[in-house]
């Protein structure tokens, strides 16, 4: 009998302790963290026209970043200025440090290594927030040259060869294709994610910058998240399977948002079929994510574009997919031939003289809505089916409509803007190399 006891005790103990370890890898799994994204321009009270110009322009001015970009392996694009206008296109809130200080970085999906402004600051721009004082910060620990995250970040770190001196502070200069630079040091931190439910990850590399110079000026922004595919971006540093954006109208206020890490029912609330395509690597340009772009169809007419024309060869050209440009960019002949076949199929008169930099745009009648035919961008295994509001716009000028093309003339990359991604849930499979999207209501996520 007192064996039978026993026996069951130790059933019951058994019982216990694999309820405790299920409870506790419960408690580890890897939660979907959520964030909120701002748009550049909101709340600055801009009508359709003029938020437009200022996404053609900043579109135009990234796209010239990106080409530098791929070119030179020490440059990548950032989410900064040109002239008054920002190249920064979405906002990610976040915070850094224990207690956690809140920053405001540009989500840029075309940059690896992430960065704020830090105190004390010999040179710094101004930023609606306090800088981020490291001294407050009980997490706060240099990285010094000997280091995995330094390494990753050569050549553009003053250590040069960090087996002579591997204790030495790992201190880093940042160039961009506008000539803006962050100079700084390498260091590791806590961040916290989530809007509502957050989450604190330690040990997270980044730039301290101390000396930041160039166009990172009037834009709200205190550095900039890199989401890239490089070993420093915070996909790859936190070691997330996936992350994904969903960004709703961007003639509306309402927050768009990222998530990482993803459930596995993620579409269950799309709108349509789910399109997969895979991701392509480039050594030349790690950081970019590139898709294979096969053609494009214009109502029921498939343009007459070799599959060539969108290749990538040898670091230049292809197609990739970028959060930081504002409207989708074509190779001059392919623009070419959208825009001939846009205009044959609306059968409206042509404006003689640019409302926005770069954009084409068309009379219509008077407090109309045109039709307009379909646009597909046909990619390998997918089809990404683009709404009216997600490569058209209008709006009234002196009682006259206006009806313009939101895709600009660019070189030879071809670059998948936001504002083609309104309302999709955007899916980057980092596990598994492929782009998945699917139409979806974003301020509903």
């Amino acid at each position: 009998m007192k064996q039978q006891i026993e026996m069951r005790k130790l059933a019951v103990l058994i019982v216990a302790l694999l309820a405790a370890a299920l409870a506790i890898s419960r408690c580890n799994a890897a939660e979907t963290v959520r964030m909120q994204l701002t748009h550049v321009d909101a709340g600055r009270g801009l009508n359709g026209r003029e938020l437009m110009q200022r996404m053609a322009l900043r579109s135009r001015a990234r796209a010239a970043r990106l080409l530098l970009s791929s070119t030179a392996s020490s440059v990548v694009s950032p989410g900064s200025y040109t002239g008054v206008f920002p190249v920064t296109e979405y906002l990610v809130h976040m915070a850094i440090g224990t207690p956690p200080q809140s920053v405001l970085l540009a989500l840029d999906t075309g940059s690896d290594l992430t960065w704020t402004q830090c105190r004390p600051c010999a040179a710094c721009f101004d930023q609606p927030l306090p800088y981020f004082d490291p001294s407050s910060s009980s997490t706060f620990d240099l990285l010094p040259c000997g280091s995995t995250p330094c390494q990753d970040l050569a050549p553009v770190t003053a250590c040069v060869n960090p087996k002579s001196r591997p204790d030495q502070t790992c201190v880093y200069t940042y160039s961009y294709g506008d000539n803006s630079v962050t100079t700084g040091l390498l260091d590791v931190e806590t961040f916290t994610f989530g809007a509502g439910t957050s989450v604190s990850v330690p040990g997270v590399a980044f730039g301290c910058g101390i000396n930041n110079s160039g166009n990172f000026k009037n834009n709200n922004e205190t550095g900039i998240a890199g989401f890239g595919r490089g070993p420093l971006s915070l996909p790859s540093q936190l070691k997330v399977a996936n992350f994904s954006y969903c960004l709703t109208n961007i003639t509306g206020s309402k927050p768009s948002t990222v998530l990482l890490d993803l459930p596995a029912d993620l579409y269950s609330t799309g709108n349509g079929a789910v399109q997969t395509t895979p991701l392509i690597q480039s050594p030349e340009s790690p950081y970019y994510y590139y898709l294979s772009l096969k053609g494009i169809t214009v109502g029921s007419t498939r343009l007459p574009v070799d599959e060539s024309t969108f290749a990538l060869r040898n670091g230049t050209g292809g197609t990739i997919i970028d959060s930081g440009s504002a409207v989708t960019s074509l190779p001059s002949q392919v623009y070419r031939l959208v825009l001939d076949e846009f205009a044959a199929q609306v059968k409206l008169p042509k404006l003689t003289l640019p409302l926005a930099d770069g954009l084409t745009c068309f009379f219509s009648p008077p407090w109309a809505k045109p039709d307009v035919p379909k646009l597909l961008l046909h990619f390998e295994g997918a089809t990404m089916e683009l709404p009216r509001e997600n490569y058209v716009f209008g709006f009234e000028k002196t009682g006259k409509s206006i009806l313009c093309l939101a895709i600009t003339e660019g070189d030879e990359m071809s670059i998948i803007g936001n504002f083609q991604q309104q309302n999709m849930h955007v899916l980057y499979d980092l596990q598994n190399s492929k782009l998945s999207f699917v139409p979806a209501e974003c301020d509903m996520l």
